[in-house]
């Protein structure tokens, strides 16, 4: 009985998953629709010829009614095939395909990286909140965590042409990879230390302690294993702070990734370009708040038998 309600409720998951990814990509489809110009406004300012804008906004399916873009672009959508972008002049799949494994790998590694750097520095902060270093971490995350994504980027930057520790060529993955990770292995330190300060007084904690277990191991395996729960349940709105955050830094570091594309083609008026990446990002978005529901399900049996 308790297996079946599990499965129910990591179907309800997916299927909130899937409409989540669908009420974003339509969204961002109409709005564009429905916005002032479109891939041909530059066109109409630079040419006076009515006969060769009324020929391209036919080529690119603009002079349709909006019910029948809509309608065709959905059909295209249930064959994965999201249109042809106007700005590249190529299959929006493919394009936002490529980009997406770039922004992908891009928001791995800077999720790995401020993991291994924000959980050990909370639980070291929460633990000891009144020693020298929790202080000198808690000022640091907080100025890290209200710093703007493209003033960290080009502070980042300022240093690396300075310094010469990091390069600056285009392509280079180090620089985008510390500059989206700041601000979140920030952010996860808070978390994590004032997640961290609630288990060292919890119960369970407390009545470890009086059987005489090791400081470090209650602090690292009986508080970080209870502090844990809450905050990996925040990793979804972790990812959807890489992805915003992206488009700042893949502009500024030329890194041909999502966020990236992602300006391209609304600076471009691209319809099926935009949409395409928006749906990107919901799948991105909902992909990971479904891996970080089936995370707590694993670890928090309470999770479980609620379900």
């Amino acid at each position: 009985m308790a297996r079946s309600a599990l499965a129910g409720l990591i179907v309800r998951r997916c299927a909130a998953a899937v409409a989540f990814v669908m009420i974003v990509a339509c969204t961002a489809f109409l709005l564009v629709r429905l916005a002032p110009g479109d891939a041909v406004t530059d066109l109409q300012i630079r040419v006076a010829d009515p006969e060769v804008i009324a020929a391209t906004r036919a080529r690119l399916g603009l002079d349709q009614p909006l019910a029948t873009q809509f309608g065709r672009w959905l059909v295209g959508l249930a064959h994965f095939d999201l249109g042809q972008s106007s700005t590249f002049g190529r299959p929006v799949t493919s394009l936002v395909a490529a980009r997406l494994l770039n922004t992908a790998q891009l928001a791995g590694l800077a999720l790995v990286l401020a993991t291994c750097v924000g959980l050990p520095l909370g639980v070291m902060s929460g633990a000891r909140p009144d020693s020298w270093l929790a202080k000198s971490v808690t000022a640091v995350s907080l100025v890290i965590a209200a710093c703007p994504p493209i003033i960290a980027t080009l502070i980042l930057l300022w240093v690396a042409v300075m310094t010469g520790w990091l390069s600056v060529k285009p392509g280079s993955v180090a620089l985008p990879v510390i500059a989206l990770a700041a601000p979140v292995a920030a952010m996860l330190e808070r978390l994590q230390s004032q997640s961290s300060a609630e288990a060292a007084h919890s119960t369970s904690v407390l009545a470890a302690a009086a059987r005489g277990i090791p400081s470090s191991r209650l602090t690292w395996i009986h508080a970080t294993r209870q502090s844990l729960r809450p905050v990996v349940g925040v990793y979804g709105v972790v990812v959807a702070t890489l992805f915003s955050g992206s488009i700042a830094v893949e502009t500024i570091t030329d890194w041909p990734g999502l966020g990236r594309l992602t300006l391209e083609a609304v600076q471009g008026r691209d319809l099926f370009l935009v949409s395409g990446c928006a749906l990107a990002g919901a799948v991105l978005i909902a992909a990971s708040n479904l891996a970080a529901d089936l995370l707590r399900l694993a670890i928090d049996p309470r999770l479980r038998s609620a379900a």
